[in-house]
């Protein structure tokens, strides 16, 4: 073996590591200079680096696949070992993470579970004031029943559907007055019922799903947003940005979006790890729960399409049919009850103008309700929140594309569509909390520029004042 040179010993090429892709692969000057590892032979060279090296890019380790930069997007260990020909093998993976230390909170979990329980303290200070100074009646001198802020909108529809079903005595949209309860998925109305047999009080059960599911779904996002980057800080950063979102109101209320998250932002941590049954085990129970479980099934599917390499990791491809499991036995149920396999897209469209109309002709008609005056004042601003929300996700996804975060371009772009090819905007503010690359995407930033934290605490604290005193006072928050 030639001998060391004075120049190799002095220095020591670093290895930068990822938390997502793993060890990084030297640059092309070190891997032509003949650098090898102790114990580990160079297909050409022959000198010795104490250490260890990553793979060449592209390449594949056992029980995961290539990532940018070498390594693999899933928990495996370096590669690179050779034998006694000078031909490459792969070496041993390091042992995957254990499930209790996966499912157990460390450190890191335990400051996010810390922020989000300070978070649903001020929200419930929110809504004890509200109590007191928005009653029904101003002249008053009692306050409002202490949950009877969280009964609003929306709430009404998930209630009825738990308690009487949805056709309760042959009532259905064939019935004057009818609500189109059916156009809400049965996840929500069917796990309320069911705490509601542990929990009497509907309200109360309501408002301990969302914050039960609103815990696991900040955890969740706070180890995607440390997968994607390389600083501890991220994850909490991420979910700062979540929890004082303008609409952050809705996570604490009982609504769909802290239990689709909860179910949503695990099926997508499973698949970052290439755990395809778990993955779509979770997306489909999403599906039972907002119809935005189908966007969340495409994004899988072209995740698992620019991901997987192996012919044994193809074999996972039957599972991604799962997601649509839910929606379609939904329908079929629809389907028995009314004649209408889309009755649930007919009940958006006479309730919530939500027949299709050109992307443009809804802009225009968002527009004239925001400036217009043609609405009251309070729906005025909310068409405003409409158009500033249309706004930032349009920026979203033409940043993914950029980045070329395909899956992520296509759940947001999905999500665009549905809801911006409506008579008008409805409920864009709301599914902002369910764009979860704008939280991660704002945390990198944020590490990068520390003053944006700075600002956007600054701006979007007073409107998630706004919106949650507009939502517990009854008033119409998207």
């Amino acid at each position: 073996m030639p001998a060391l040179s004075p120049r190799l010993r002095r220095t020591r090429p670093p290895l930068a590591t990822s938390p997502v892709a793993g060890p990084r692969a030297p640059s092309a000057s070190a891997r032509t200079a003949g650098t090898t590892i102790p114990g580990n032979t160079a297909p050409r060279g022959g000198t010795t680096i104490p250490g260890n090296t990553a793979p060449p890019v592209g390449t594949t380790t056992p029980g995961g696949t290539a990532a940018p930069g070498g390594g693999t997007a899933g928990d495996v260990g370096p590669a690179g070992d050779a034998d006694a020909a000078g031909r490459s093998r792969p070496v041993r993976p390091r042992a995957p993470v254990s499930r209790r230390r996966r499912y157990v909170p460390g450190p890191a979990d335990r400051e996010v579970l810390w922020l989000y329980l300070l978070t649903r303290a001020g929200i419930w200070t929110t809504a004890y004031c509200t109590r007191w100074l928005f009653p029904d009646d101003r002249a008053t001198h009692h306050a409002a029943a202490f949950l009877k802020p969280w009964q609003r909108w929306d709430w009404g529809h998930f209630l009825h559907i738990a308690r009487e079903g949805y056709f309760p005595g042959q009532a259905g949209p064939w019935t004057n007055g009818w609500d189109n309860r059916e156009a809400f998925f049965p996840g929500f109305p069917l796990l309320l019922r069911a705490v509601h047999t542990v929990v009497p009080h509907w309200a109360t059960a309501g408002l301990l799903i969302s914050f039960v599911s609103g815990a696991v779904a900040v955890l969740a996002l706070a180890r995607i947003a440390r997968l994607h980057l390389p600083d501890e800080r991220a994850g909490w950063r991420a979910v700062l940005f979540l929890l004082l979102s303008p609409c952050a109101i809705f996570l604490a209320a009982g609504y769909t979006e802290a239990l689709f998250l909860a179910l949503a932002l695990p099926a997508w941590l499973a698949a970052q790890r290439q755990n395809w049954p778990a993955a779509a085990a979770m997306a489909a129970l999403a599906g039972a729960v907002r119809v935005s479980g189908l966007f969340l099934a495409a994004a899988l599917a072209v995740h698992f399409a620019v991901t997987v390499r192996t012919r044994r990791q193809w074999r996972s491809l039957p599972w991604l049919a799962l997601p649509a499991l839910p929606p379609v036995v939904y329908s079929a149920y629809l389907r028995m009850h009314t004649g209408d396999w889309m009755a649930w897209k007919h009940a958006e469209e006479r309730g919530w103008y939500r027949d299709f109309h050109a992307p443009w002709e809804a802009w225009r008609n968002t527009w004239h309700a925001a400036f217009a005056e043609s609405l009251p004042t309070g729906y005025a601003l909310m068409s405003q929140a409409e158009l500033l929300a249309m706004v930032v996700g349009l920026l979203l996804f033409g940043l993914l594309v950029r980045r070329r975060r395909w899956p992520e371009a296509v759940y947001v772009g999905f999500s665009l569509w549905a809801l911006g090819t409506s008579y008008w905007y409805t409920s864009i503010p709301r599914a902002t909390l369910l764009w979860w690359p704008l939280w991660v995407l704002l945390a990198g930033w944020s590490l990068r520029t520390p003053r944006v934290t700075t600002v956007y605490v600054c701006l979007a604290a007073p409107l998630m004042t706004v919106f949650a005193l507009t939502f517990l006072s009854g008033r119409w928050a998207g």
